[in-house]
């Protein structure tokens, strides 16, 4: 199924993500979980593995989503056939570091992807992995990333939950979620401002400079990879949506003005969610109609490969705080039109 949909989207064929496909996904993450415990393999293939591993960071932000789903989990299919027989120890550890970071990986795709079920399962086998290693960095990566599940689809208590716990896995050691973990937090915190929670601002701001102290420790091969690192243009990124969120518009359009900036054109994902931050501000400024506006011209741009349903959630969720301020106004059902049509038909998915 997997490398039948990858043919697909080689040839440029529209590929839906469909409940086979799903099916197929949970699968072979059903497979890892079934054979973590058991593990005869060379050190020179790992090696080519973790270079495996690390290339997939590398294209993360540029790769569409369903595709770089395809490429990781069938890697992933291949490393669990590699699980079924113990290994000696400093295999078997490296072994199950490559699948976490694998499972973790295929867990914030499904967040990109909108399936946030099976984020959360790639996620648990990926801490069944980690917890295998014994390495607290990659224990704190995993729970950090995991943060982002209910940060965008469900509660920010969670979320800050999640991070915090991160925080202390990661200890005192400057690491990737050491700095990701207090940016995560922050975010959280901002939700719960935008929610009317306003005695969390100082705390927000205080984790913002938290995450900037271990960010400004972190060694560089630990800023140039936006899937297992934590890259400068993602810290300017999540700091503006916080600042977004406190209603801080000063430092939230500067911050994404930056952020902007520093991304590549390629990175489309990220790239769309800043604009739609720009737009919230313009919302929370007084000006739906040209928060509308940037949002309608930010979400027909995207190329439909990343217009994933994270993009349309976030842009629904604006959609809801101008009709919410302001009533139905034309803008607001121009723009409903507009995620209805040709253009973005097919795109999300209605999530069980």
């Amino acid at each position: 199924m997997l490398r039948r949909t990858l043919l697909q989207l080689l040839a440029g064929a529209g590929v839906v993500l469909d409940g086979q496909i799903l099916g197929a996904v949970d699968g072979i993450r059903r497979r890892m979980d079934d054979t973590l415990v058991n593990a005869s393999v060379s050190p020179t293939m790992l090696d080519q593995w973790e270079e495996t591993v690390q290339g997939y960071g590398q294209q993360y932000m540029s790769t569409p989503p369903l595709r770089l789903l395809c490429d990781v989990l069938l890697d992933f299919s291949e490393v669990r056939r590699m699980c079924e027989q113990r290994q000696p120890i400093e295999l078997q550890e490296r072994l199950c570091r490559i699948a976490a970071q694998l499972s973790g990986l295929s867990g914030v795709i499904m967040i990109d992807l909108g399936d946030h079920r099976l984020s959360r399962s790639f996620f648990r086998t990926a801490r069944t992995a980690a917890d295998e290693t014994g390495d607290r960095a990659l224990r704190a990566w995993v729970s950090v990333r995991e943060a982002l599940v209910p940060m965008y689809y469900g509660d920010p208590r969670e979320a800050l939950q999640l991070a915090r716990r991160a925080q202390d896995l990661a200890g005192r050691v400057p690491s990737v979620a050491g700095a990701m973990a207090p940016i995560v937090e922050a975010r959280a915190l901002g939700m719960l401002v935008k929610r009317g929670r306003n005695e969390a601002v100082p705390s927000a701001k205080r984790a913002i400079t938290r995450g900037q102290t271990v960010f400004s420790q972190l060694g560089k091969d630990q800023v140039q990879d936006t899937a297992f690192g934590y890259t400068e243009r993602q810290l300017a990124f999540h700091m503006g949506d916080t600042y977004t969120n406190l209603g801080d518009h000063g430092n939230a359009d500067e911050t994404l003005r930056k952020a902007l900036t520093l991304y590549p054109a390629t990175e489309e994902l990220d790239r769309t969610l800043i604009w739609l931050d720009r737009a919230s501000c313009r919302l929370q400024e007084g000006e739906p109609e040209e928060a509308l506006r940037t949002a309608k011209e930010t979400i027909l741009a995207v190329s439909a490969a990343h217009r994933t349903d994270i993009v349309i959630h976030r842009a629904r969720q604006l959609a809801s705080a101008v009709v919410s301020q302001y009533g139905d106004i034309r803008a607001a059902q121009e723009f409903r039109d507009a995620l209805a049509g040709p253009a973005t038909a097919g795109i999300a998915r209605k999530q069980a």
